[in-house]
């Protein structure tokens, strides 16, 4: 059952390994991402980063989506991390048990606007979650941790 699915430029660390997983009583965390997949020095880097008693996945989009729609990830509690909007939207519209994404951070860089405290979008990736609400409905809610408020993030971009 996907408990949570997240954008997280940093993926797996404190705030996601603490906080989420406790509150969403998770038991397997799935990092979809094809840099990450193919990057022994950072996967190695985020399997110090997991808690004792929580299995890390790691694997591709592609491979990602594969998995979570042939049902073999049902049995687990799952977190599903992303890096960056695209490769969220594009899990959402390809997964239909995907209603709604977490946004949680993402950094600041050329062309973008903060929308929340560590969250940071520019126009493309704005549209992009504008394609897959209309497309799939999805949700896009920013929550940096399981206490704060959830807030549309269409209505904090002011769309």
């Amino acid at each position: 059952m996907i408990k949570l699915v997240r954008v997280d430029h940093r993926l797996l660390h404190g705030q996601v390994a603490f906080a989420w997983i406790k509150y969403l009583k998770v038991d397997c965390v799935l990092i979809a991402n094809d840099e990450v997949a193919n990057d022994s020095l950072r996967t190695a880097a985020l399997r110090m980063a997991r808690p004792d008693n929580v299995k890390l996945v790691i694997k591709g989009l592609d491979e990602s989506i594969e998995a979570l729609n042939s049902g073999i990830t049902d049995k687990y509690n799952l977190l599903i991390l992303l890096e960056n909007v695209k490769d969220a939207c594009e899990l959402a519209e390809k997964v239909t048990a995907i209603k709604v994404v977490n946004l949680g951070g993402a950094k600041d860089g050329e062309g973008k606007r903060q929308v929340a405290k560590a969250f940071f979008v520019n126009n493309q990736e704005i549209n992009i979650m504008k394609r897959a609400a209309e497309k799939v409905g999805t949700r896009f809610e920013v929550q940096m941790v399981p206490n704060d408020k959830v807030q549309d993030v269409f209505k904090l971009i002011g769309e």
